[in-house]
């Protein structure tokens, strides 16, 4: 597999991942306003259900692929889409703290 291409889709992954964090994030900053107020053992079901689902989602966003290369023997480009992937990620946490530095 060619290192751009490689660099795609990990690019794509990191963007992915950060996309469905952000709409987690809006819905746990305005969740008590959408859905009211979760009280007693139904709050406490939905946010683990929550978390569940997001290390899934992310976790396949993450580790799907390069898994899937290294089963199939390349297992090098299973790395460096993993490392590149994790790198996109980093990036993308600097941003939004710069982001949250400066505003």
């Amino acid at each position: 597999m060619k290192k751009l291409k490689l660099i795609k889709i990990s690019l794509l992954n990191s963007i992915s991942a950060a996309l469905y964090i952000s709409i987690v994030s809006f819905l746990m900053a305005n969740g008590a306003r959408l859905f009211g107020g979760a009280n007693g053992i139904f709050g406490g079901i939905a946010v683990l259900l929550l978390f569940v689902i997001s290390a899934t989602v992310v976790g396949s966003l993450v580790l799907g692929r390069p898994v899937l290369l290294y089963l199939d023997g390349l297992k090098k480009e299973a790395l460096k889409l993993f490392y590149l992937t994790v790198f996109w990620l980093v990036l993308i946490a600097i941003l939004v703290f710069t982001g949250l530095a400066i505003f």
